[in-house]
């Protein structure tokens, strides 16, 4: 999931400063922070590896008003619970928002949800 991150906010990168345009009403920011513990030795089938209690946070953001391109992620993990929340910005106009847990114990859930926009066309009167 972290390699997936940093090849999207890489790919956001180039492909702004390949356009070489600057828009006043878009951004994009991501955090990662990791705090893995000490690695303890863990016996295996093959002898000895090395396993740290794996615990990270991370998010981006992208909010580019020109392009509609708006959506952002928030994931946590602390050994094998994963939580997390995303949403973007559909075409049509609505917003997916899903809302996500996982362990080794109950596998993965997700609760996604859609938040439409009504558009109110503008009568003119003539």
């Amino acid at each position: 999931m972290l390699t997936q991150v940093l090849f999207i906010a890489a790919f956001i990168s180039i492909a702004a400063c390949q356009h070489g345009h600057v828009y006043g009403d878009a951004y994009s920011s991501n955090h990662i922070s990791r705090h893995d513990g000490h690695p303890h030795i863990v016996h295996g089938h093959h002898g000895h590896d090395y396993h740290a209690h794996p615990k990270y946070e991370f998010e981006y953001k992208v909010k580019d008003t020109h392009t509609g391109d708006i959506k952002d992620q928030h994931e946590s993990r602390d050994g094998d619970h994963v939580t997390g929340h995303y949403s973007l910005h559909q075409p049509d106009g609505s917003v997916r928002s899903v809302h996500y847990h996982g362990d080794h114990h109950t596998g993965f859930h997700a609760d996604v949800k859609y938040d439409t926009h009504h558009i109110v066309p503008k009568h003119h009167h003539y």
